[in-house]
């Protein structure tokens, strides 16, 4: 059975993916697109790159047939997310990769994203998206909502070890790096390539990052008690992916076997031998995500380095991952493609 799929702001980054990823797919058709900003047009005038697929011209959103359409994909911006899926028909399923519906509680929603949240029916039933700790409710779920690019990476490299209590909680620093299309494809004075290129820049240094917000949440609920990580992004003038370097206090042989024992049979997620680090440009493009242990020369502490393509695993790949749940599919169907090397 073939399942008629609807993606919702197609022309950003995000939505080309989920072309692209979609596209490969053997149970999924793309039966409607919308870009408001870009209605009338082909997806291959917007992205040439995709010119070799049929694809339906885009439209703006109230104007989409939705007819048979089992999923949609909403690839909006925050605020506008939550609108527009509670316009959407009850029996269709939805994945939004905004932020509107990470964020369980409403007065946290607000503290870290400035607004009241208008949607706090459907906020309430949201599950949140990250694939393998929440597999068996994304299943029967009708609204899933996909991660932060950088929460997600930070919860795959310390979930299993909170889970475990091998490390001290209290002593948690992340150090990340992330490319630039985890911005959007919005014009920017920042991204620039006069203003980017050649150097790196930290920011939201301090505590004002919004994934933060997801942190709190995720790790708090694991512990069963209130953790706060220290968390500074830095952005680096590549495309893709995002580097995750992850200070603990812990014994290294406990949090590899930790790591192992967690993801031994996650078909994406790869734990590296012990003592290697991963690098970006071995997970790009992918839906794949690697974890590193290294042992530091302080004795009792250990680093976890964590790498995977914001736009995949963060983001689209992550999204068709649940999506495949959310259908009965096979989880993997569309995801299996390698890396991009060099």
């Amino acid at each position: 059975m073939t399942h008629n799929i609807a993606i919702l702001g197609a022309s950003g980054y995000t939505g080309s993916d989920l072309v692209r990823l979609i596209s490969t797919h053997p149970d999924m058709t793309i039966k409607a697109l919308s870009a408001n900003a870009k209605a009338g047009q082909s997806m291959s005038l917007v992205f040439p790159h995709l010119r070799h697929l049929d694809l339906p011209e885009l439209t703006k959103i109230e104007d989409l047939d939705l007819t048979g359409v089992d999923l949609v994909f909403c690839a909006l911006p925050h605020k506008t997310s939550q609108n527009v899926i509670s316009s959407l028909p009850d029996t269709i399923k939805v994945i939004d990769l905004s932020a509107d519906f990470r964020l369980r509680d409403a007065a946290a929603y607000e503290t870290w994203y400035g607004n009241p949240h208008t949607a706090l029916d459907l906020q309430t039933t949201a599950i949140y998206g990250l694939t393998e700790f929440y597999r068996d409710q994304i299943k029967n779920a009708r609204l899933v909502a996909g991660t932060g690019c950088n929460a997600a990476t930070g919860q795959y490299a310390l979930r299993p070890l909170i889970a475990d209590k091998v490390i001290d909680l209290d002593d948690i620093i992340i150090d990340l790096k992330t490319g630039v299309s985890g911005a959007g494809r919005s014009l920017k004075q920042n991204l620039l390539h006069a203003e980017l290129s050649e150097g790196t820049t930290a920011y939201a240094v301090g505590g004002t990052h919004r994934h933060l917000g997801e942190f709190d949440q995720e790790f708090s609920l694991l512990a069963g008690q209130e953790v706060k990580v220290q968390f500074t992004p830095h952005l680096l003038p590549m495309n893709r992916g995002i580097l995750a370097t992850v200070y603990v206090k812990g014994d290294a042989s406990a949090v590899y076997a930790s790591l192992s024992n967690a993801y031994g049979n996650e078909p994406f997620v790869r734990v590296l031998p012990f003592g290697e680090a991963p690098a970006t440009h071995h997970i790009r493009g992918s839906n794949f995500v690697d974890l590193g242990v290294v042992p530091d020369r302080i004795k009792g502490r250990t680093i976890v380095v964590a790498a995977l393509d914001n736009l995949v695993k963060g983001s689209s790949g992550q999204a068709l991952q649940n999506a495949n749940l959310m259908l009965s599919l096979d989880e993997t169907a569309g995801l299996m493609q390698a890396p991009l090397f060099p």
